[in-house]
């Protein structure tokens, strides 16, 4: 059955059986030893290529959204669970800010080669140089957030 789920969802036969053995998606098993997945196995799989494509790690997906699996749901944890989700929603929208700037960019730079003034690579060297300014805001606020222990 692995060689179908794989076909199925796309995932390579070995990322199955590492899902499996880290305990991320652990589907039944046959007399023969072979591994049977359920419906909600397949759902699971799902789920996490959805998760993975939106950047999560497998370590916080296995800690963050197995509360599906619990007997009791714990509503301090669902909490948790809803603010990291709040937590990734923003980072990834902070990404897609920045990706449509880049965007932006680039047909900038193409609209100016294709009609080159002095004017048109002045407005693309602003655009550049704002975007530039974007980046480097966004660094310096990592740096300032991981760095603590170089304040006086």
């Amino acid at each position: 059955m692995i060689q179908e789920v794989a076909q199925i969802l796309g995932l390579s036969k070995d990322t199955l059986r590492y899902y499996d053995r880290i305990g991320i998606v652990s589907p039944s098993r046959e007399h023969n030893r072979y591994r049977k997945y359920s419906r909600n196995d397949l759902v699971d799989l799902m789920n996490i290529q959805i998760m993975r494509y939106a950047d999560l790690s497998l370590d916080e997906i296995k800690g963050k959204l197995g509360f599906h699996k619990m007997k009791n749901i714990d509503s301090a944890y669902c909490e948790e669970v809803a603010a990291f989700l709040d937590a990734k929603n923003a980072e990834i929208r902070k990404k897609i800010t920045h990706l449509e700037k880049v965007c932006q960019l680039l047909n900038l730079a193409a609209d100016t080669l294709r009609d080159f003034t002095n004017e048109s690579d002045q407005r693309l060297a602003e655009f550049a140089h704002e975007l530039y300014k974007d980046i480097r805001q966004d660094k310096l606020e990592i740096f300032e957030e991981g760095c603590d222990y170089h304040q006086d």
